[in-house]
């Protein structure tokens, strides 16, 4: 018998949740079946889904096939009609222990309780941030603070995977990035659906900006801080205030801007507006002149003209952003952008994602060559790859020690990394 096999698709979050299943499963001790950890993002990847669980049954035609993630969540009836699935659980299922003791009771488990065991996500009220500590690189760990979201966004099917926003409290993120320091990781990364919603739901709201004052206050020997994608417009004064005075902050933050013209972004109910985007990395570059923004973009959201589009490319200069996602708009049943008319044509939607990219090359071009000749603190990822404070890949000749922080000068570019 051999240890189950688990397979990843989608968000940093999923690949966490599957670093929490391989422990719960472990406990369990269940034996010899796939797990699939599904993305409901785009309808491709529920489609992607599917095609990896049929490839899966091929390489594993006796082990039961275990589908779960956010696909599952949403459209449960649709791997539980297929054959080459065993059971499908949800997101709030597979982070409980008892969900695994009960598949690793035998072989003949497959006949004993439902096919589906997916409950209502949007009853949950807590979150399984705390079940492990730092999935990452032997460098860099990722703490989950955050899950599920309160937002409606039109295009958006994840908050019926995720369920409503909930937070893990401070004091339990700082104790267990206390033991992630402890154990040598020198950065720690605030992972989250809705990242920027932390807090609400706890006592006297506190908002995200509490939360990194009070990592960098408490955790005085965590040598970086990072936080991964943000809604600009939540970032409260606390949030920025650490973008100003507090080095240990690293200076890259990805932003959910997702288009760059106003009624699109209203068609969205996105809570913001074109000129909210560009003054919000104004003033964060004014607060850190250093810093770096990713960004979600949308390429052919229905009704999105060629004025719409030439407004959303020209956000990629006006705002200032360098590393991009850059997502072709894919009509998503359950969510009210399906059912708008004028719907764009798949192929201006393709044209239109490959111009967004080729301007986010251009971003990526321009602050590489930027960097020839500064001195940059690299945390190295492996022996001959590290990143700059702003994520920036570095390459090094000559072997680092992995998960030090090393001081080097960058004398090139070669690709789409920095050499140093």
């Amino acid at each position: 018998m051999s240890v189950p096999k688990f397979t990843t698709l989608g968000c940093r979050l999923n690949a966490y949740e599957t670093e929490a299943m391989k422990e719960l499963s472990q406990q369990a001790g269940l034996e010899n079946a796939v797990v699939v950890n599904t993305c409901a993002v785009t309808a491709e990847a529920v489609r992607k889904a599917r095609q990896e669980i049929r490839r899966l049954r091929r390489e594993n035609p006796e082990a039961p096939i275990i589908v779960t993630g956010c696909a599952a969540q949403t459209e449960p009836e649709t791997f539980a009609a297929m054959e080459e699935v065993t059971r499908v659980i949800g997101n709030t299922e597979k982070m409980q222990a008892e969900t695994w003791q009960q598949i690793a009771k035998g072989p003949d488990f497959i006949g004993t309780t439902e096919k589906v065991q997916v409950d209502d996500i949007m009853s949950v009220t807590e979150t399984a941030g705390h079940l492990i500590d730092g999935f990452g690189t032997r460098s860099r760990a990722y703490v989950q603070v955050q899950n599920g979201c309160d937002h409606r966004c039109t295009f958006c099917i994840i908050p019926y995977g995720r369920g409503n926003s909930r937070s893990v409290p401070a004091g339990v993120v700082i104790d267990q990035i206390k033991r992630l320091v402890d154990r040598g990781y020198n950065e720690v990364v605030l992972t989250g659906v809705d990242l920027t919603s932390w807090g609400a739901d706890l006592p006297a709201q506190p908002r995200l900006g509490d939360l990194v004052m009070r990592i960098l206050k408490l955790v005085q020997d965590l040598p970086r801080l990072r936080i991964s994608s943000i809604d600009s417009i939540e970032a409260d004064e606390n949030l920025m205030q650490a973008i100003a005075t507090e080095p240990r902050l690293m200076p890259h933050l990805h932003l959910s801007l997702q288009h760059g013209d106003d009624l699109i972004l209203k068609r969205m109910a996105r809570r913001h507006l074109r000129d909210d985007a560009i003054a919000f990395c104004e003033e964060a570059r004014r607060l850190r002149p250093e810093m770096t923004f990713g960004a979600d973009i949308i390429a052919g959201f229905p009704t999105e003209s060629d004025a719409h589009f030439e407004n959303s490319l020209k956000l990629v200069t006006d705002c200032g952003l360098t590393w991009l996602h850059v997502f072709p708009y894919s009509k998503r049943d359950g969510t009210p952008a399906a059912k708008i008319p004028n719907q764009v044509n798949g192929n201006v939607i393709k044209e239109r994602a490959a111009r967004l990219r080729a301007a986010g090359d251009a971003q990526v071009a321009r602050h590489l060559a930027a960097q020839i000749g500064k001195t940059h603190r690299i945390l190295m990822e492996n022996p001959h790859m590290g990143r700059t404070e702003q994520f920036t890949e570095v390459t090094f000749a000559a072997p680092q020690e992995e998960g030090r922080i090393v001081t080097a000068e960058i004398t090139g570019v070669a690709g789409n990394q920095l050499v140093a």
